[in-house]
């Protein structure tokens, strides 16, 4: 690519040849920001307004893009934003977590269409065949014919390294073992029949709150999402940042300081531990995983997770804004949304009472997605890889 056809590092350029370039511009600007006018996508992107028109009637003909409410003005012709098309495109996603798999369909607006979960005391090579032939075609069952060429493809969110951590989900070493030879995405083509992108499942869904929850609000933020294991994710430039080897933001490795020395965060802010907790008050652990339980009546052992949760998650807000001068810190969490508040609102109490000298205190920010961060992020990869920009266009 001649860079000088480039009229701007963060735009559009007017050559034939970049179409596919501007039209990946066209529609990450209005998925970043909502409807927008043809006038105002020409300024964002720098391209001129004959390119922005050509685009934006290809994009409708393909049935990608819709025409908004007329906006009106104090003069001149109402203006006419231009919006996503929901079903314009449709992805499926699947995150394979390690007590249980979730599968979802999900709209171009990152709208769950349909979603089936099930729970399981350890993942395997077979549960995930077994579920996904039972299960792929029941997801699907709504949409009508027409419908299923629209669909990208299928994201898979899964854990880096599945079969480690065996003592904690107490999971036979045989069987997970099977994992390290086991093709992923051979085996979910091969059932499915559709492209397949996997990424780890924090970075997925790191993916999942940057293009449809509070991420587009920062353009560089850490991500923690609190599973099972807690992990988490990295924006840089507007853009997830995975990394050398996929793995960037594993924050569950980060060292925080315990009363027996250094140990690392996984260890200290997951949900694992709440479970020790549970099944110590004689509550049965597997309720943290039902999508309709009330945590309030956890009690006690909700309580002293909480805190201890909040601590450790301040001291590695800190660790991480040290090295990166991030605007924000995301947090997030498979449970209620109410707990995820809680979660929020003590950590930032916990900060308080760390000193936070040499840089600038951390803001600790909720983020939007929820318990199906990473099914969905991971069904956003197909969408993006197909129609977005992946790296950074936005000043």
């Amino acid at each position: 690519m001649d860079a000088t056809t480039i009229r701007d590092p963060m735009g559009g350029a007017n050559q034939s040849g970049l179409r596919d370039h501007n039209e990946r511009l066209v529609l990450s600007l209005i998925q970043r920001h909502g409807g927008l006018p043809s006038a105002e996508i020409a300024r964002r992107a720098n391209l001129s307004a004959q390119t922005v028109s050509i685009i934006i009637r290809e994009l409708e003909k393909d049935g990608l893009l819709a025409r908004g409410e007329p906006i009106r003005g104090k003069v001149g012709k109402p203006s006419i934003p231009m919006t996503l098309r929901p079903d314009g495109a449709l992805s499926v996603g699947l995150n394979i977590g390690r007590k249980s798999i979730d599968l979802v369909l999900i709209d171009m607006t990152g709208k769950i269409r349909a979603q089936i979960k099930r729970t399981y005391a350890y993942p395997t090579p077979f549960a995930l065949t077994a579920f996904l032939e039972e299960n792929f075609e029941r997801i699907l069952h709504n949409l009508a014919p027409g419908d299923r060429r629209r669909i990208a493809g299928i994201g898979v969110a899964e854990p880096f390294e599945l079969w480690n951590w065996l003592d904690v989900v107490n999971a036979p070493k045989e069987e997970m073992g099977r994992w390290r030879d086991f093709d992923v995405a051979a085996a979910v083509a091969g059932i499915t029949g559709l492209p397949v992108t996997i990424k780890n499942d924090a970075t997925a869904a790191c993916t999942a709150e940057h293009v449809f929850g509070r991420g587009r609000e920062f353009a560089d933020y850490a991500y923690f999402f609190i599973g099972s294991f807690i992990g988490g994710g990295v924006v840089l430039n507007d853009t997830v940042y995975a990394g050398r080897t996929g793995n960037a933001g594993a924050f569950g490795s980060i060292p925080v300081a315990t009363e027996t020395g250094a140990q690392q965060l996984i260890h200290h802010a997951s949900l694992y531990l709440l479970e020790m907790r549970l099944e110590r008050a004689g509550i049965d652990p597997a309720l943290i995983w039902a999508p309709d339980t009330d945590w309030s009546a956890f009690g006690a052992p909700l309580e002293d997770w909480l805190d201890h949760t909040a601590r450790h998650l301040a001291l590695a807000a800190v660790a991480v804004s040290s090295v990166i001068d991030f605007e924000a810190v995301l947090i997030d969490a498979n449970c209620p949304d109410p707990v995820r508040r809680l979660i929020v609102e003590r950590t930032r109490a916990a900060l308080r009472t760390i000193d936070t000298q040499g840089i600038g205190e951390p803001a600790i920010a909720e983020a939007a997605i929820g318990r199906n961060a990473r099914a969905i992020g991971a069904a956003a990869l197909p969408i993006i890889e197909r129609y977005l920009l992946a790296q950074p266009l936005f000043g």
